[in-house]
């Protein structure tokens, strides 16, 4: 039976919320709208971009949040287009996919980027080749939809049971409770330790260099049926 690890890429794999804010401000100002707060920008970060739209405009019309999720890719490429965008991997990030790797386990990737976003960041840092399986908005339900994951389990050959979902969000870990994976949250992204635990998190990670220590403990621990 293959063992999965599944990433969530903004806030997970790579710190990009200051591309996030700068796109979203640029498409709200675009549209004559106030400035969105950074703090509610960062807290749709992995929703589908329709989505985000909704939860910071609620009562806006479904019309309006289509246009603005058109915008703000228009406002991310031009930001890219001008070399404004930065999507640093957070520390210990490409050792424990490397280990992860050596060690035998499959991996993939389930964001709310577009394809082309997430093609454009993994080559950047060199990682597309470690990840067997990837997964974005453009061709899924917005998260916490469990369709990112059920494809993602699929294609690598691995059960719900065997797989992890790593994430930095609530939407992440109501993902992976949906999809019957073991959520695993972490601390360094965009939404609290306490919300990560409310949405199922059986465990939250301080530090990215602790996942690599706890996986085969948490199959164990939450998934005993797939022990190898």
């Amino acid at each position: 039976m293959n063992r999965l690890v599944v990433f969530d890429c903004d806030g997970t794999l790579v710190d990009s919320q200051g591309n996030i804010v700068r796109a979203m401000t640029d498409c709200f100002r675009n549209h004559g709208l106030a400035d969105p707060c950074p703090r509610a920008t960062r807290r749709v970060v992995g929703l589908s971009l329709v989505e985000a739209m909704q939860a910071l405009l609620p009562d806006a019309a479904h019309d309006l949040h289509r246009s603005l999720a058109e915008d703000y890719k228009n406002a991310f490429q031009r930001l890219r287009g001008h070399g404004l965008v930065e999507e640093p991997l957070f520390d210990g990030t490409r050792e424990v996919i490397a280990a992860l790797d050596a060690a035998g386990w499959l991996m993939g990737v389930a964001t709310g980027k577009s394809d082309r976003g997430l093609k454009l960041c993994l080559d950047h840092h060199g990682l597309t080749g470690h990840f067997v399986t990837l997964q974005t908005a453009d061709r899924h339900p917005s998260k916490p939809h469990p369709a990112m994951l059920h494809a993602a389990i699929a294609e690598a050959g691995a059960t719900p049971a065997s797989t992890l979902m790593i994430g930095d969000t609530a939407y992440d870990m109501e993902m992976a409770v949906a999809a019957g994976a073991v959520p695993v949250g972490v601390a360094w992204g965009y939404h609290e330790a306490d919300e990560l635990r409310a949405a199922g998190a059986t465990v939250v990670l301080d530090h990215f260099n602790d996942l690599h220590d706890q996986l085969d403990a948490l199959l164990a621990r939450f998934a005993p049926e797939s022990r190898p």
